[in-house]
C-alpha cells in the first residue's frame, strides 16, 4: 500500500520550468523529455559540479604505490579514467595479472577503453556497494587499491577496515563546483539536486541565494539533509514510495501543482 504524499499547500504553485543539476541525458527517450512534453514545461540541464583530476605530483604526495596492489576497485567511470591517467602520467605499466572489481557490468564494460577485457580477471557486482563487498569478501587475500574522489561514500572503506582487508584508498580526482555565473539572473520554478555537492556549488556560486518560491527537489537522504542544513525548504523528496525515480517524484508534484 503506497503512502499518501502530502505537499506543502502554501508552496504548491504552477510549474513551467525545471532545472536539473546534471548533464543532459544522451538518451532522447529520457523521462525528463517525456515530462517536458506531457506537462508543457521547460526542462534545462546544467551540471552544478565537475570532476577535476588530481595531478600526478599531488598523487605522489599520498605515498601510494600502485604496483604494490593486486586488485583495483572501480565504482565509476571517473575512477577508471583517472586511474589509467595517473598510470600513464607516472609511466606505470599495469601488469596483466591485475584484477578488477567493478560495481556494475556497465562500469566493467567501460574498462575496454583501456584494456583487453577478455584477457583480464574482472569481477562484477550488479550496481550496489553491498554486492561489491560480497565479491571482495571472497577474495580476502588480494591487496586492494580504491581510486576515488575527495568526496566519496564511506561504505567500502568502512567495510574494508572492519574486515581487516589489505586496502589502500587513493584520491585521484576531486569534485569541484561548476561556474554557474551565467545563471545569476535566470529563474526556475524547480531546481533538482542529486548530491550535497550540488547544494554546496549553489552557495559557492550564489552566496546570497534566496529560495523564495523556487521549489527544491532532492534525491536521496544525504541530499535532502544538505538542503535542510543549508536553510532551504525541501519541497520534493525522491525517491518516494510510489515514485522510485526523481522524474517520478517530480511528476507527482507537477501533476498536483498544475492540476493535470
Amino acid at each position: 500500500m503506497s503512502e499518501t504524499i502530502k505537499f506543502d499547500q502554501e508552496r504548491l504553485r504552477k510549474v513551467t520550468s525545471l532545472l536539473v543539476s546534471q548533464s543532459r541525458p544522451a538518451d532522447e527517450n529520457s523521462p525528463y523529455f517525456e515530462l517536458a512534453k506531457k506537462y508543457n514545461i521547460k526542462v534545462d540541464f546544467r551540471p552544478f559540479i565537475q570532476i577535476d583530476g588530481i595531478s600526478y605530483k599531488d598523487f605522489r604526495k599520498q605515498k601510494v604505490n600502485i604496483l604494490d596492489h593486486t586488485a583495483v576497485i572501480f565504482t565509476s567511470r571517473n575512477a577508471i579514467d583517472h586511474f589509467f591517467r595517473i598510470c600513464n602520467e607516472g609511466r606505470i605499466e599495469v601488469p596483466a595479472t591485475m584484477k578488477y572489481f567493478c560495481i556494475s557490468e556497465q562500469t566493467a564494460n567501460y574498462l575496454q577503453k583501456y584494456i583487453v577485457i577478455r584477457k583480464r580477471k574482472i569481477f562484477t557486482g550488479t550496481k550496489t556497494a553491498a554486492e561489491l563487498i560480497e565479491l571482495m569478501r571472497k577474495h580476502k587475500k588480494e591487496k586492494f587499491l580504491y581510486p576515488c574522489s575527495d568526496v566519496r561514500k564511506n561504505d567500502i572503506p568502512e567495510f574494508a577496515d572492519t574486515e581487516e582487508f589489505h586496502f589502500t584508498e587513493a584520491t585521484m580526482y576531486q569534485t569541484v563546483p561548476s561556474d554557474l555565473s551565467d545563471l545569476e539572473d535566470v529563474y526556475y520554478d524547480i531546481i533538482a539536486f542529486f548530491s550535497p555537492s550540488g547544494i554546496k556549488s549553489l552557495f559557492e556560486n550564489f552566496p546570497d541565494f534566496k529560495q523564495n518560491v523556487t521549489r527544491i527537489a532532492a534525491f536521496g537522504p544525504t541530499t535532502a539533509k544538505a538542503v535542510e542544513d543549508a536553510g532551504l525548504i525541501l519541497d520534493i523528496q525522491a525517491p518516494l514510495p510510489n515514485a522510485p525515480s526523481m522524474t517520478g517524484a517530480l511528476e507527482l508534484y507537477i501533476k498536483k501543482a498544475n492540476n493535470g
